[in-house]
């Protein structure tokens, strides 16, 4: 997901917010859309998150959805149908599963068990007593907030090789963060954990920094954004 986003022009970040309050968000600077994703929640969750953050930006850029409940189960059912298509997802699942395959169903479709649960009963396959008892089983075995057998987080394919292009011309990560006006350590929490961002010294003129075109399909672009942009 991460990678299709950036794919797309998307520029991606992390937050590293310890917190269920927030999980994710998007906005769009003038034609270039922002998601910021919680690194604090599993793989699986940050998946359907980004998932999400996706259907916003497509179904709702040019709408106000504050405090919108509409919005937020379009969202939702949009992510749950992107990440697990009908036809496939029902061909992968028994007609009746237990939880433990719901666990080999997640190990296909990279979502969580309670993920695959909801989806299973949105689309028929499951009766409400059925998902009401799975639901119950996943309480019990603390699969609720835990997600067992987690799959490894999706990161930037992106950051890595803006590192390597300012090491190549002799720049700092650090020392942009110092001319950004960002503390090095927030630079690295932005970045996935895949930039390092030790501080320097150095005059770094920003600038310099070619503009260039859409993340993912040509090279980095790094500038300055200007306040006041509002997270859908």
């Amino acid at each position: 997901m991460v990678g299709l986003l950036e794919g797309n022009g998307a520029r991606v970040f992390s937050l590293r917010e310890d917190t269920s309050e927030m999980d994710a968000f998007c906005f769009w600077q003038g034609p270039t859309p922002f998601v910021l994703l919680n690194g604090a929640k599993s793989g699986e969750r940050s998946r359907f998150d980004a998932a999400h953050e996706l259907a916003h930006l497509v179904l709702h850029r040019r709408t106000d959805i504050s405090g919108s409940r509409t919005a937020e189960k379009e969202a939702t059912e949009f992510a749950s149908a992107f990440l697990m298509p009908a036809e496939g997802f029902l061909a992968s699942a028994p007609r009746s599963p237990s939880l433990d395959d719901l666990l080999e169903v997640k190990k296909v479709w990279r979502v969580s068990v309670a993920a695959a649960a909801v989806r299973l009963h949105r689309l028929g396959r499951i009766t409400e007593w059925h998902y009401t008892r799975l639901f119950r089983q996943l309480s019990a075995r603390g699969w609720r907030t835990s997600e067992p057998s987690p799959i490894a987080r999706e990161t930037s394919r992106v950051f890595p090789q803006i590192a390597s292009d300012l090491r190549a011309r002799g720049l700092s990560v650090g020392g942009i963060g110092e001319a950004l006006g960002v503390p090095p350590a927030e630079v690295r929490a932005l970045t996935f954990g895949l930039v390092e961002a030790g501080s320097s010294s150095e005059s770094l003129s920003v600038p310099e920094l070619e503009p260039t075109q859409a993340v993912g399909r040509g090279r980095a672009e790094l500038r300055v954004l200007p306040g006041g942009v509002r997270p859908l």
